[in-house]
């Protein structure tokens, strides 16, 4: 048993209450009790349960990234100032392919550890065509909770090795859906992943959608109306736009987690919302590419699931879900007004909205009885933090103030992977520097 006693919880219920003065006593990996902390510290005494003081510190509710790409994580800053197709063509998939299984493990490790740092617990993230394997592997051992599945591509004009025959792709992804779905107490879970529509075929996209009903608790993540040059495609292909192929091919539910959506058209929108597809918005990706600015605030007043991810490392090049709150209520006030993408309401995509849209809002998402125990401590008396601290501003605190830097600890699943600004899951130096003779080596493989 543990108590974790900080100075205030934020606990994004449905009353979004703000607590002081209350500790957790966690049980395994679950929350079992919110009592007043005077009463669960002297529980704790009497009956030698662990005990956690943070009496400076905010106790929120882990964060959640929806889009994010951890074999890419190597290649940061290799791939800047271009467009999306370019950027693909060019760099992307050809790192991609060069990628054995140390290049796959260590880029993978390297994102987790900063995801960590960042006060991440739940991810949703896409692989490459090969080694998913290492990649779920890591998430195992690192503690980190997410979906994860292989990049499917049976199509790939833009770079021909990077691809497989249908029957391959549906045959490995099986291969790994049996082997991993559900792993690690159910923490580890599958998410089906075709790359984008142009990188695939009908068949590979129907099939998919079809495997999906043997492996409950699964997930459909795919690309989709991110670029115009894509969207101009893809109209030359099927005469019509993204969603609109996906409702002809029978794949768009409540399972499709969907990223970027930038320029969806208002027949679309209307698919997105009577199907509950999910939007998942990478809004630093989004700007860097030069890709545009979706129409988020419509989204949510349409009633649709909008969550949030950094995207790739290449693209970003954070994965500070701190960065893309930031940026996610900035870009929309010149176009909607000041008080649109309000500090709460983006917080709440980066906590509830993201575990409502992985269907895990049962488990995760904020601080309840009875939830799973991911959790982050926050200070907020840095120098670029407020000077007085305002417990009726304290979402204008953490999502306009706090970066990467606020973040003290971490738990996921009832186990600390960052205590006290140190990792117990993982050896960050050793992590730097295999990394950066991984990547040496992989550079010479594209060359």
């Amino acid at each position: 048993m543990k108590v974790i006693s900080p100075a205030i919880i934020v606990t994004m219920n449905a009353k979004y209450e703000i607590l002081r003065d209350h500790s957790l006593l966690i049980s395994k990996n679950r929350i079992v009790s919110i009592e007043k902390t005077s009463a669960l510290e002297s529980k704790a005494k009497e009956f030698g349960w662990e005990l956690f003081q943070f009496p400076d510190l905010i106790l929120i509710p882990g964060f959640v990234q929806t889009h994010i790409h951890l074999c890419q994580t190597l290649f940061r800053g290799l791939a800047d100032d271009l467009e999306l197709l370019d950027w693909l063509q060019l760099k992307i998939m050809p790192y991609e392919f060069a990628h054995n299984k140390e290049s796959m493990k260590y880029s993978a490790l390297l994102g987790i550890s900063e995801l960590i740092r960042c006060g991440t617990t739940t991810i949703l993230d896409i692989g490459s065509l090969n080694h998913s394997d290492v990649i779920f592997e890591q998430l195992q051992i690192t503690g980190m909770r997410a979906f994860h599945g292989k990049a499917m591509m049976d199509i790939n004009t833009l770079y021909s090795k990077l691809s497989e025959p249908t029957k391959d792709a549906i045959r490995t992804t099986e291969e790994l859906a049996k082997e991993f779905h559900n792993k690690a107490d159910e923490r580890i879970k599958y998410a089906f992943s075709p790359r984008f529509i142009l990188s695939c075929s009908d068949e590979l996209m129907k099939t998919t959608k079809e495997l999906m009903n043997e492996f409950p608790g699964t997930l459909f993540h795919t690309h989709a109306s991110e670029n115009r040059i894509e969207l101009e495609n893809v109209r030359n292909r099927f005469g019509k736009d993204n969603i609109e192929v996906f409702e002809e091919l029978e794949i768009l539910d409540d399972k499709s987690c969907i990223a970027h959506c930038i320029w969806l058209n208002d027949k679309e929108i209307n698919l997105m919302k009577h199907r509950e597809a999910r939007v998942l918005h990478c809004p630093s990706s989004n700007l860097k590419l030069a890709s545009g600015i979706a129409k988020i605030p419509r989204y949510l007043n349409e009633g649709i699931s909008v969550s949030l991810g950094a995207d790739g490392a290449p693209c970003n090049n954070f994965l500070d879900i701190f960065i893309e709150m930031r940026m996610a209520s900035l870009i929309q006030k010149p176009f909607y007004g000041q008080e649109v993408m309000n500090a709460k309401q983006v917080f709440e995509l980066s906590t509830y909205g993201g575990a409502k849209a992985l269907h895990l809002e049962k488990e995760i998402g904020s601080i309840e009885v009875g939830k799973k125990a991911d959790l982050v401590l926050l200070e907020v008396n840095n120098i670029h933090n407020a000077l007085i601290f305002d417990e009726d501003k304290i979402y204008s605190t953490i999502v306009y103030t706090c970066d990467h830097t606020n973040v003290n600890s971490v738990m996921i699943d009832g186990r600390w992977v960052y205590l006290n600004r140190e990792y117990t899951t993982l050896d960050v130096e050793l992590v730097k520097e295999r990394a950066r003779e991984e990547l040496k080596k992989l550079l010479n493989r594209v060359n």
